[in-house]
């Protein structure tokens, strides 16, 4: 009897056994955008080569594991150039699901080009694989459709530079402070955050001057005027890439110089800023310090140091230039990795419960992965750095919070 039932019981497995093999995807589609022109190119490319060099070592391995199938499966990456337009990213976006029918969504980079996908995502049941798109209101209890990768949510990014100027500004002599910020997702919620733990301080330190400009504006000549006429201690510039650009340009040529300068991208594309800008149009300037610059210990995937030998060797040409952006991508790829190599289905609320499974347990390139329970990053953090002058060029060093910095902040900036 026993032998009889143990003979049923293999024979069941040797049934069930080819049935899943047989059901297990000839490749795994991963769907996503890209801008190769237009405002959202420099943020946009670097996330997009990251990701595909991730895909290209994973398919010369033969393949992701996935452990619903209980083997490697080939990955495809569908992608459509949406030219930094919302209105055609938003198209392709629905293109991805309805007719290419992806297996993964994979959003563009920043939230500008995120903002138009989480409503499709979202009426459509698929979970939105956000890469960069940080904007607070992306993120609510009642939308399961979403996980952000690889930076955290835009009320996190500046708690660093809020904290220096209101804990240490004081002692240096910042009492005011003055903001100007482009008016999106990803810049408006930083603005509201620094706006808020400034108004909520009991450092005595003030916003003089507050003002949101549209995302659009290349020329700063007549607000810088009027931020020097406010007389700030330390001025806040919040804006994407070709903002920071235009500011510093507009800056250097106004002859205008303020005892403390913010800016986000010089930190985070420090090669793009170097060249359009110079070293000297950086020295001094403050910015947040990302996994691009600091050598987090990494337990999964590639180091520092190995991922800018392996972008060197696949990007070479300097077309893209290597920042934060990059490490982005590769970081996407990275959970996707570990989340299919515990999904139990490629249902998208499986792949959800896998991703989430690995917060506060995974630790990358990018730091430590970590999802608060609507699928915001709040794990890879951005200290506070100022770039000072070495030799020919600029050096980035750590500021703030103390238990973090490699150097002290110079304040009046040089």
């Amino acid at each position: 009897m026993i032998r009889q039932t143990l003979l049923a019981a293999l024979s069941s497995l040797a049934l069930v056994a080819p049935a899943a093999a047989a059901d297990a995807p000839a490749e795994i589609k991963l769907g996503t955008l890209y801008a190769s022109a237009g405002r959202y190119a420099s943020i946009s490319m670097p996330v997009h080569d990251g990701l595909k060099l991730w895909l290209a070592q994973k398919n010369a391995e033969g393949g992701v594991f996935v452990k619903a199938f209980n083997k490697k499966i080939p990955l495809k990456l569908v992608a459509y150039d949406d030219q930094s337009n919302t209105g055609t990213a938003a198209t392709l976006y629905n293109q991805l699901i309805t007719q290419d029918k992806v297996d993964i969504l994979v959003a563009d980079s920043g939230s500008v080009l995120t903002s138009v996908a989480v409503p499709i995502a979202r009426e459509n049941k698929m979970l939105l694989i956000d890469q960069t798109g940080t904007g607070a209101a992306f993120f609510s209890p009642d939308n399961p459709y979403i996980a952000l990768m690889a930076d955290p949510v835009s009320t996190i990014w500046p708690k660093p530079l809020a904290d220096f100027l209101t804990e240490d500004g004081p002692k240096l002599g910042i009492k005011k402070v003055a903001m100007i910020y482009s008016t999106n997702d990803f810049t408006g919620t930083q603005a509201n955050t620094v706006r808020k733990l400034i108004k909520n301080s009991t450092s005595g330190v003030e916003l003089v001057y507050d003002q949101g400009v549209p995302t659009e504006t290349s020329n700063y000549t007549v607000l810088l005027n009027n931020i020097r006429a406010a007389n700030p201690d330390a001025v806040v510039h919040l804006g994407y890439a070709p903002n920071d650009i235009a500011f510093l340009r507009n800056l250097a040529d106004s002859g205008v110089r303020f005892k403390f300068l913010f800016c986000i991208y010089p930190g985070l594309e420090t090669e793009l800023l170097e060249k359009n800008v110079g070293a000297a149009g950086l020295n001094g300037v403050f910015t947040y310090v990302p996994s691009s610059e600091i050598a987090y210990r990494s337990e999964f995937g590639m180091n520092l140091e190995q991922f800018k030998a392996a972008w060197s060797k696949a990007y070479g040409d300097g077309k893209v230039e290597f920042g934060f952006n990059s490490v982005a991508g590769y970081t996407t790829g990275l959970v996707l990795e570990k989340a299919l190599a515990q999904t139990e289905s490629l249902d998208q609320l499986a792949l959800r419960r896998a991703i989430f499974a690995l917060s506060g347990r995974l630790k990358t390139i990018d730091g430590n992965f970590e999802l608060d329970p609507q699928g915001a990053q709040i794990g890879e953090i951005t200290p506070l750095g100022q770039f000072v002058a070495e030799g020919s060029g600029v050096r980035l060093v750590t500021v703030w919070p103390h238990d973090v910095a490699t150097g002290k902040p110079i304040y009046p900036a040089p």
